[in-house]
């Protein structure tokens, strides 16, 4: 069932992607801006903007410009980047390995500190540990990722030394943008996993486990903790695609050159096709985690059915 059930979710991905497509396509055309007077240069005369266009495919009309990109989508071909006339795919695959380490230290830095901090809170309800905890959530849940960013730069690259504070030279540099971005995603998790963690422990099956005499620690690992995760897996799989797709500030910040940096500039020089392909591959990314996150359900939860 659970066969059928990938398959279906596959077949999903395809009018989900090409809805996507459809939405960046039209937004990045709505744009202020000229690619090809971009490219063209502010020397340019008309004639070299007119000739840059027809290059582009900019001159036909936008229905068949979509269609052409659909087309060559479904080659795998992204197109070519407008500033640098390289293949979008490799482009993207240059900087796509920096912003899945960055992505992935920050998730796990963000799941084994907030799944730990809220099991010890929710155990451990109204204690001083508990008090402290919510409230560096709270902070975590509260403080932009550029305004930390640049307060850990301060602190732990100009005042103290330790770290450095731009470049993907070493491991070194992978700590402050990974602490960086996974706060926001360890608050959200540490708060999840606590409110999980109180609702399951005063069901009645815990205190019965509890009656037989069972040691604290076996009640909380083997009985309580694989029930209350179910949500808390959930959240993970959505902070995972959201960090995917949501490390652009963090990347600008300590200069990570990472998809999001790429996007950024892209943007900013009207190169459709970069655009056009990060979005796609992010959306595809974002995709992918939410059905490995419901797979993980079965396996959670046996009463869960895929119907």
């Amino acid at each position: 069932m659970t066969g059928q059930y990938i398959i279906r979710r596959l077949l999903i991905m395809l009018p989900v992607l090409l809805g996507v497509s459809l939405i960046i396509f039209i937004m990045v055309r709505i744009i202020p801006g000229d690619p090809s007077m971009v490219m063209a240069g502010p020397h340019a005369t008309k004639d070299q903007v007119e000739q840059i266009r027809t290059q582009l495919g900019l001159d036909r009309h936008p229905v068949s410009q979509y269609f052409i990109f659909i087309g060559n989508l479904f080659r795998g071909d992204l197109g070519t980047s407008t500033r640098t006339s390289l293949p979008v795919t490799k482009e993207i695959m240059a900087r796509l390995p920096n912003t899945l380490l960055l992505a992935l230290a920050s998730i796990l830095i963000a799941t084994v500190l907030g799944v730990l901090t809220g099991i010890i809170a929710g155990v451990k309800q109204n204690s001083k540990f508990d008090y402290l905890s919510m409230l560096v959530a709270l902070f975590g849940l509260s403080m932009p990722v550029f305004w930390l960013g640049l307060m850990l730069m301060l602190l732990f690259s100009i005042h103290l030394g330790w770290l450095p504070a731009v470049g993907a030279e070493s491991f070194k540099h992978l700590i402050l943008p990974a602490i960086t971005l996974g706060a926001n995603s360890m608050a959200i998790i540490a708060r999840m996993t606590r409110s999980s963690m109180l609702e399951v422990i005063r069901l009645d099956y815990i205190r019965t486990a509890r009656a037989k005499g069972l040691k604290e620690k076996l009640v909380i690992s083997r009985h309580a903790l694989k029930n209350a995760l179910i949500p808390v897996v959930t959240v993970i799989g959505l902070q995972t695609g959201t960090l995917l797709g949501g490390a652009v500030l963090t990347e600008i910040v300590f200069a990570w050159p990472g998809v999001g940096r790429l996007l950024v500039e892209a943007i900013l020089a009207r190169d459709y096709p970069v655009v056009q392909g990060v979005v796609l591959l992010v959306a595809t990314m974002f995709i992918f985690v939410n059905l490995v996150v419901d797979i993980l359900y079965a396996y959670l939860d046996p009463r869960i059915r895929y119907q």
